[in-house]
């Protein structure tokens, strides 16, 4: 009689089986009108992401495997979730330019996902090449949460330049670092970036959901500031 057996990598792989399983209860509740739920179900979706990857390298179970499924979760929870999201709560007003706007997410984020998973040495990044697809989605959501209903002219001014902005981000060829490990070490070695952490923690205490999507705003404005900056930094030290 034939054993099932049980491996460490089933942990992990249901952590991303529940982030996927948030997608879909977050489109679920789009659909059903409740565009709030639908957001926290993304921002619930993107704990489980971070726990898979937490939770394989604490039973060292990454896997190729574990790689594919967690990039055909995150294109349902951080792609066709926000996406649909807002073309539900605000893109359906524009017509065909409305679907085209939003789905830029669902489509540059399965770009970007696809280019890392071919380009992928090892399991363990430093940084990512193109803003990842769930800082894209909780940028969405937490600007959505912020001022949907609390500044309404605001969230219409902004919410298409950002799409556009964003979607871009994904598949440019813009560093973005992973997140870091908590240790004496690292700490040691990077203070400025753990002093910056825990200002963004002190800014999202204080401002709350707002404050989170500035935090945000941060990560990626630096992203780009930096990519700038090496491009003038290398194109004088070649002249």
């Amino acid at each position: 009689m034939n054993r099932i057996r049980i491996t460490p990598s089933i942990v992990p792989n249901l952590f991303t089986s529940l982030n996927l399983f948030c997608g879909f209860l977050s489109v679920i509740q789009t659909s059903n009108g409740s565009f709030e739920n639908a957001a926290w179900f993304i921002i619930a979706a993107s704990i489980f992401d971070a726990l898979d990857g937490f939770m394989a390298r604490l039973t060292k179970s990454s896997s190729e495997l574990g790689v594919e499924l967690d990039s055909l979760s995150d294109v349902v929870s951080f792609g066709l979730a926000p996406a649909f999201l807002l073309y539900s709560s605000y893109f359906h007003n524009l017509n065909s330019i409305g679907i085209l706007i939003s789905s830029l997410p669902v489509i540059t984020g399965a770009f970007r996902l696809a280019r890392f998973n071919v380009q992928l040495v090892g399991f363990d990044k430093k940084f990512f090449t193109g803003l990842p697809i769930p800082l894209c989605a909780l940028t969405f959501v937490t600007f959505f949460l912020g001022f949907y209903e609390y500044d309404r002219e605001f969230f219409e001014l902004i919410t298409s330049p950002m799409v556009l902005i964003l979607s871009i981000l994904m598949v440019s060829k813009v560093k973005y670092d992973s997140l870091p490990k908590i240790s004496i070490h690292e700490i040691k070695s990077n203070p400025i970036k753990f002093v910056v952490i825990f200002l963004l923690i002190i800014n999202v205490f204080y401002f709350e959901i707002r404050g989170l999507f500035f935090a945000f705003v941060f990560v990626i404005l630096f992203g780009i500031f930096r990519h700038i900056f090496n491009k003038i930094q290398n194109k004088f030290s070649r002249g």
